[in-house]
């Protein structure tokens, strides 16, 4: 059976990423995978871009970063003439300074204060965040860990924000899937897909409405509204949980009994985080 990253993977592709996947066959492979940092679960994943399979070109007049080898200070300079590079320059004489990503991450990066809240800051100043996707529990952590695909687009140095509207799928309240008898697959992501409109996402429509579609799952928020959130927490929800109000739509047993069993482990996994950080 295909894995559930398999299928985000195809995801990626029909909103125009190109992603690779592949399970690791033996050890030595698995290894080889960790050694590059892109081990996930013994499943890995691999997203490319134009850049990364054929390099790209640093434009006359477009401002650089630029980095001391020694200090590692960072200073910004204007590019004098036209620099073509090649795919195998890239992260090493290159670091290009504008591209798409779509990171992974579980919900306490959404909402943590301190240096959480610093990084989301910071992201929204510096990079175009446009899109989260919210995923079920189990797709990509350990039973009880949610997950969210944050989509953006890095840009050039500026004094303004890139950040502006942020669109939410909310594909996690009232859905259910289990690894085994109901893994996610690619056609539970298809409306997702159609509104991210990757033809083009500068035109997109919100499906929710407070009177009209209350349940609509994709919705806009804009980046004045994410600051003035506390902590400026990007961990949103607007769906009513259908199961606390109708017992009748409770899912089949043994999903529930499943989902109970995720939250008592993830409660298990942080107090045991709090003890190794005790000492």
């Amino acid at each position: 059976m295909q894995s559930p990253l398999a299928d985000l993977c195809e995801v990626l592709k029909e909103v125009k990423w190109k992603a690779e996947y592949y399970k690791p066959s033996n050890e030595a492979q698995t290894r080889e995978a960790l050694a590059d940092g892109v081990n996930v679960g013994n499943e890995v994943y691999l997203i490319e871009t134009k850049i990364t399979k054929k390099g790209a070109q640093l434009k006359a007049k477009q401002l650089v970063e630029k980095r001391e080898i020694i200090t590692r200070k960072k200073r910004w300079e204007q590019q004098d003439e036209d620099i073509v590079y090649s795919a195998k320059q890239l992260d090493k004489d290159i670091v290009k300074t504008t591209g798409r990503a779509a990171v992974v991450v579980p919900d306490n990066v959404l909402f943590e204060g301190g240096a959480g809240e610093t990084v989301r800051k910071k992201l929204l100043e510096t990079t175009e965040l446009h899109t989260i996707l919210r995923l079920p529990t189990g797709i990509f952590y350990a039973n009880g860990v949610k997950a969210n695909v944050l989509f953006f687009d890095n840009r050039e140095a500026s004094p303004n924000p890139w950040s502006k509207d942020i669109w939410f799928y909310d594909y996690r309240t009232n859905i259910h899937h289990t690894l085994k008898k109901k893994p996610l697959r690619f056609d539970d992501l298809k409306d997702f897909i159609a509104c991210y409109n990757p033809l083009n996402r500068h035109e997109r429509k919100e499906t929710w409405d407070a009177e009209k579609n209350p349940d609509g799952r994709w919705r806009k928020y804009t980046r004045e509204q994410i600051v003035a959130r506390d902590k400026t927490s990007l961990d949103i929800f607007w769906l009513k949980d259908k199961s606390l109000a109708d017992l009748d739509n409770l899912p089949e047993p043994d999903i529930l009994a499943a989902e109970i069993i995720e939250n008592v482990e993830a409660g298990l996994n942080s107090f045991r985080e709090i003890v190794g950080a005790l000492g």
